[in-house]
């Protein structure tokens, strides 16, 4: 039996190899009781692979994990029914009704979400009724988060569960993820959609090339250089850009320096996406060297 306190998930050292090919190398991380962890890469960097082994699905070359106080590998029937998972495709037929989909696979769990609300919560309560394989892409990835979250799990996987999403289904799913945490789920979350992992997420991981480059709070990702802003602008020697920590005071000295305000001033804060390409960026370049 896990305390309360335990971290949900706990890796260490995870490695994943097929023939001699290494796609997770040496990675570690927690994930804490109620926490949203959002784990960042571009395609192929090996976070599907990750959650994968997680949550039982495939083995681990090497290191030590730890789910729910479980390692996946030898986990029982009730283990799983803990666990929500959203992977990025899913093999389920199309001759079933949303309603009737759900309702089968409530039936697999001890305490499964009301099966009406599931279906509101994901936004098709107008196709309860229609056949799965009368969908369309973006409405059946709402049905495979309704059967990720259908059994009310302690722990929710979501590998790029908004794909296919319009914005305002989008901004739903996000509003659902908030009351599934403060209900008390964990939840392990892949997405490309950057403004998605700074709106849910609590902390973040960066994994390139199967390594963890970086990981920490959203806001604090690539450090306290990734996020020292800009000054740029243009006078009649050219175009000039500077990085400081005091923006405010810097344009105060161009502007005293010039005599006047320059063309083009501008201060730009770096964001999330620029703090992660600049990662991704020193991960390759670290790569090269490597090779």
């Amino acid at each position: 039996m896990t305390n309360s306190s335990d971290p949900v998930v706990s890796v260490r050292g995870l490695r994943k190899a097929y023939s001699g090919f290494t796609v997770v190398d040496d990675i570690d991380f927690e994930i804490a009781p109620g926490e949203t962890f959002a784990l960042l890469g571009p395609n192929g960097a090996g976070k599907s692979t990750t959650i994968e082994i997680l949550a039982g699905y495939r083995d681990r070359t090497a290191g030590d994990v730890r789910v729910l106080g479980v390692d996946p590998q030898h986990a029982t029937r009730g283990w799983k029914a803990q666990l929500g998972i959203v992977l990025q495709s899913t093999g389920e037929p199309g001759v079933m009704t949303v309603a009737e989909q759900l309702r089968h696979f409530a039936r697999f769990y001890p305490r499964p979400r009301d099966v009406d609300e599931t279906i509101a919560a994901v936004g098709l309560t107008d196709k309860a009724g229609a056949r799965l394989a009368k969908l369309s892409g973006g409405q059946r990835r709402r049905v495979d988060v309704a059967l990720g979250i259908i059994g009310n799990p302690r722990l929710l996987f979501l590998d790029e569960p908004t794909t296919g999403f319009d914005p305002e289904a989008r901004h739903e799913f996000w509003e659902l993820i908030r009351t599934l945490k403060r209900d008390g789920t964990s939840i392990l979350l892949t997405t490309h959609y950057l403004d998605e992992a700074a709106r849910l997420g609590d902390r973040a991981g960066v994994i390139a090339a199967g390594r963890m480059v970086d990981i920490g709070a959203i806001h604090e990702l690539g450090g306290a250089d990734a996020r020292t802003p800009l000054v740029r602008w243009r006078d009649d020697r050219g175009q000039h850009e500077v990085r400081t920590r005091e923006p405010g005071r810097t344009v105060a000295d161009i502007v005293a320096d010039l005599g006047s305000e320059p063309d083009d001033l501008e201060v730009v804060r770096p964001s999330l996406e620029d703090v992660y390409l600049g990662l991704l960026g020193t991960a390759r370049d670290l790569e090269e060297v490597a090779a």
